[in-house]
This record gives C-alpha cells, sequence and structure tokens, in this order.
C-alpha cells in the first residue's frame, strides 16, 4: 500500500525500518546488507531523511548510525500510518482488547526489527489466556491484514527472559493493569 504512494523501495525501507519501531539503530553497511541494495542509493535517502530532521545521527567509532527523530512533529503521524499498513491496529482489535487476560502484546521478528514481512509474530503475556479464543481471532485478523499472523502466550517472567534475546516492540498494555501497578506504587 505505501509502495502506491513512495515509489522509492528504499525510502519505504527506511521508514518501515526507523519509523514502525523507534529503537531502531542502524549504520549504513549494516542496511545495504539488510536491504540488499547499494549503499549509494541507501546513503541518499539517509541525508534525504536527516536534513528534513526525520531522522538523527551519531558517530560510534568511524560508524554513522541513524534513527527516527521522535522530537518530529510528523514522527507520530508516520508511526501511525505504518501500523496501520502492516494491520496491527486490526489485530490488537481482534486479540488484545477482546482478551482481558492480556496483560501486554509485543510484536516481534522481522517486524519489530522494521523490516516489512508478510509474517506478524506476536507475544501476548498474561496467565489463564485462552489459546482457542486467540486462533479464532488471529484467523480473523489474518483475512484483514493479509499476513500471516503467529503468537506464543507467556507468563510475565517467561516472557522476560525471552525478550531479553529478541527484537520486540510493546504494541499494547491493558489499561486495568496500568491501574492496578499505579494503586501499587502509590
Amino acid at each position: 500500500m505505501l509502495e502506491a504512494l513512495i515509489t522509492s523501495k528504499t525510502r519505504v525501507k527506511i521508514l518501515l525500518k526507523f519509523f514502525l519501531n523507534k529503537a531502531n539503530k542502524s549504520y549504513l553497511r549494516s542496511l545495504e546488507q539488510e536491504f540488499g541494495e547499494s549503499s549509494n542509493a541507501i546513503r541518499i535517502e539517509l541525508n534525504r531523511f536527516e536534513e528534513a530532521g526525520l531522522l538523527t545521527s551519531y558517530f560510534v567509532g568511524n560508524k554513522k548510525f541513524f534513527q527516527a527523530n521522535t522530537d518530529h512533529p510528523l514522527f507520530n503521524d508516520i508511526n501511525s500510518i505504518l501500523i496501520k499498513m502492516v494491520g496491527i491496529d486490526a489485530i490488537i482489535k481482534n486479540i488484545a482488547k477482546r482478551l482481558s487476560q492480556v496483560e501486554k502484546a509485543y510484536l516481534t521478528g522481522d517486524l519489530a526489527r522494521g523490516i516489512n514481512s508478510n509474517k506478524v509474530e506476536l507475544l501476548l503475556v498474561g496467565e489463564g489466556i485462552d489459546e482457542s479464543i486467540v486462533l479464532g481471532y488471529t484467523t480473523k485478523a489474518e483475512s484483514i491484514t493479509n499476513r500471516k499472523i503467529t503468537y506464543q502466550i507467556m507468563q510475565e517472567q517467561e516472557a522476560k527472559d525471552y525478550l531479553s534475546q529478541v527484537p520486540s516492540l510493546l504494541i499494547w498494555i491493558n489499561d486495568h493493569s496500568l491501574l492496578q501497578e499505579d494503586k501499587t506504587n502509590n
């Protein structure tokens, strides 16, 4: 869908890489390997994004790292468009919001790394989550998003251990759990 609006495939890849997950950081040679494109084409696009203020950069040794400028006025809008493009909003509507046992939902795998993929990998965190209900909702969400959805269900401690080993993006928190945490912290 985004490719219809933005004709540069490199530009679309850069948007996904840095604006889907604001924690993503990368440097030119790494992007060259990841995207499978020439460093010159990637450099031109990175420079355009940086000149527009959409990306910031910093050096570590001789490597220039880039990441999204979350203070840019368009960051939230671009992030929202990308979330809708990959269908995360539809997935969350059909899974986490309807299952009160889900405390948190994370995106893992390629999409968490900012790489467009036809596969959505989810981690649902909570106790007593009914897997048959999740399967029904993921099947429905697959038809809406035209993406294969895989999921894992874990309890909090197991999820912490797992998340320390894989790229992830927190995409949903159960509001009730936040209210309870706030009450216990006061």
